[in-house]
């Protein structure tokens, strides 16, 4: 406990230390708050989603935090639903026949152009189809007929923005930028001000009803923006955190428990088993991990969980097994070690109680630095498209953007987030991992 105290109290003396611990800390209470708030099995769901999941959110829509450093807002995504009360729904019935009428009202404020209009219905009907009409009043007292249609399903769409006949009445102008543009200018201009959506929904049945919902698509959303299949980039960097910090915790630690038990054990036996672990580690030395990797995400399996433990294997017969096997020899020499053999000690007692704890010390700093090397091992695979598909990770995220063109088409968050994660969280361990290596090598204390 007093060794503990006094290599915080050293670690305090290093400001990028205490940055790092910081941001460590920051990362692990987010992966807790992910884990709880997002089980993985929502997230699952959620990242494997189909658009009935993501039908109202908008495709590859930035950040809305980018808003602050535009000039020319964009518009976010504004969802009205009669069944949540954002409408006003009044009934009118004349013998069998009901008329429904709606009106959806929003101000819109922005400087540009939606991406799509729909509108989607959901009816209670048992043979003859509601009829519905739709209007659209401008700011300046304008009424464009939209169009009508007949509801053949419970649930039905009506894409406003692939409307062709809405289109040719707009003066062959996508319905989206024609609803909203302003008619003084030739190009078009933004209309700013209060609309409304009026609909006129007729059934013709005892007890039929009609729900409907506005769904104006952005082009900004949430904190995270939208990718190419409407998911928003949120639920993929939040549990990409503990994705992430799991993989680089769980390979460090196989890895370096293990090589130090082995390498003790070589050690502390020698002869031809120290031989066969050296042989073992030169040959795994010149074996080339990314290439065997991928050699297994294509023609075995890209489970997160195999990759691990492949990863772990071949870490094992590392290199730091030649450096602790030089620490070893030194402390298999040392007195203690000898007086305990003379009063019985047996060799795992030896090996476990004496030789190990000798090199912890050494190895903690070496640890930490180990762990965001594993993150960036398994970001790279995913980036390579070998992830494991059913999780959501940084890496899969840039995967997704390189696939879909993201940079081309300015669409830098998509890159610039999960990337600016990863750089952060290799950062944050090795500021903490070359302050501890400073604390704990006496060589380095005075630089």
């Amino acid at each position: 406990m007093n060794r503990l105290k006094s290599t915080f109290k050293e670690i305090t003396r290093y400001p990028s230390a205490v940055i790092g611990l910081a941001i460590i800390l920051i990362l692990i209470l987010v992966a807790i708050y992910t884990v709880i708030a997002i089980p993985y099995s929502e997230a699952v769901r959620l990242w494997r989603g189909s658009e009935e999941v993501w039908y109202a959110t908008p495709r590859n829509a930035s950040p809305s935090w980018t808003n602050l450093f535009r000039r020319d807002k964009l518009p976010d995504t504004i969802v009205m639903s009669t069944q949540n009360g954002d409408a006003e729904k009044s009934y009118n019935k004349e013998g069998d026949t009901t008329e429904i009428n709606f009106s959806f009202v929003f101000d819109y404020q922005y400087d540009s152009f939606p991406d799509e209009l729909s509108i989607y219905f959901e009816t209670q009907f048992d043979e003859k189809q509601p009829h519905i009409s739709m209007h659209w009043l401008t700011p300046d007292d304008r009424e464009i007929r939209m169009g009508s249609i007949s509801l053949e399903k419970s649930k039905q769409a009506y894409r406003v923005s692939q409307d062709e006949k809405l289109e040719r009445r707009l003066g062959r102008v996508a319905p989206q930028i024609g609803l909203f543009a302003d008619p003084n200018y030739e190009d078009p201009v933004v209309l700013k001000g209060t609309y409304e959506l009026v609909i006129d929904a007729i059934v013709f049945e005892e007890g039929a009803d009609v729900d409907a919902e506005f769904v104006l698509y952005g082009q900004v959303y949430g904190v995270a923006g939208t990718d190419h299949r409407r998911r928003d980039l949120t639920i993929a960097l939040l549990w990409g955190t503990p994705v992430a910090l799991m993989f680089g915790l769980v390979a460090a630690v196989g890895t370096s428990v293990l090589t130090m038990i082995i390498s003790g054990v070589g050690v502390w036996y020698g002869g031809w088993l120290d031989e066969l672990i050296q042989r073992i580690t030169e040959v795994n030395l010149i074996l080339p991990v990314l290439p065997i990797l991928i050699m297994i995400g294509t023609f075995y399996n890209r489970s997160i969980w195999t990759m691990l433990g492949v990863i772990i294997l071949l870490g094992i017969f590392g290199g730091s097994i030649k450096t602790n096997r030089a620490i070893f020899l030194q402390v298999k020499q040392s007195p203690y070690i000898e007086a305990a053999q003379a009063y019985g000690a047996g060799n795992s007692r030896i090996i476990f109680n004496y030789l190990i704890p000798r090199i912890i010390p050494i190895l903690i700093p070496a640890f930490v630095i180990l762990i965001p090397q594993y993150v960036f091992l398994e970001a790279s695979l995913a980036v390579l498209g070998l992830g494991d598909p059913t999780i959501p990770t940084w890496g899969k995220i840039i995967n997704d953007a390189n696939s879909n063109g993201a940079l081309f088409g300015g669409l830098y968050y998509w890159v610039l987030q999960p990337a600016t994660l990863l750089m952060i969280t290799g950062l944050a361990f090795a500021m903490v991992g070359y302050s501890l290596d400073r604390i704990f090598n006496p060589r380095l204390r005075g630089m």
